[in-house]
C-alpha cells in the first residue's frame, strides 16, 4: 500500500538528481550561474513573415556566436521557414511563432526562404 499521493510518487526518482546538482553547487565544483549566463548571453534574432516576405530580409548577426532566431508568421497560412545553408527546416503555422538556434557561422552570407512561397519569401543572413 502506497500512502504517498501520485503526484509526488512520480518525481521520487528525481531527488537523487536534485541533491547531487545542489551538491555540486555547493562545494564550487561547478560555477552554478555558467551555463545560466551563457544563455543569456547569446545574440536574438526575430523575422517576421508578412505577405509571404520576410521583414527584414537581409538581417545581419555576428559572426562565430550561436544565435536564437524567431520567426513569426504574421500570414494567414503557413510556411515553412527553410536554408540549406545553415541547415534550418521548420514549419511556422499560420499565426504561430517558432524558435531555433543557428551557428556560430563564419562571416558570410547564408539564404533562406519560405518553401511554399518561395517566389515571395526570400531572405539572405549576414555572419560579420
Amino acid at each position: 500500500m502506497n500512502i504517498l499521493p501520485r503526484a509526488i510518487r512520480l518525481h521520487l526518482h528525481r531527488i537523487p538528481v536534485l541533491m547531487l546538482s545542489l551538491a555540486v553547487a555547493a562545494f564550487g565544483l561547478l560555477p552554478p550561474m555558467a551555463t545560466t549566463t551563457a544563455l543569456a548571453a547569446d545574440n536574438e534574432l526575430t523575422i517576421t513573415i508578412k505577405d509571404h516576405k520576410f521583414e527584414p530580409a537581409n538581417p545581419e548577426i555576428p559572426a562565430g556566436t550561436r544565435v536564437k532566431l524567431t520567426v513569426i508568421n504574421a500570414d494567414t497560412t503557413a510556411e515553412e521557414f527553410e536554408s540549406h545553408d545553415f541547415h534550418v527546416e521548420k514549419i511556422v503555422g499560420a499565426g504561430k511563432t517558432i524558435s531555433v538556434y543557428i551557428g556560430p557561422l563564419e562571416a558570410g552570407t547564408y539564404k533562406f526562404f519560405g518553401e511554399r512561397h518561395e517566389s515571395t519569401a526570400q531572405g539572405v543572413l549576414t555572419a560579420k
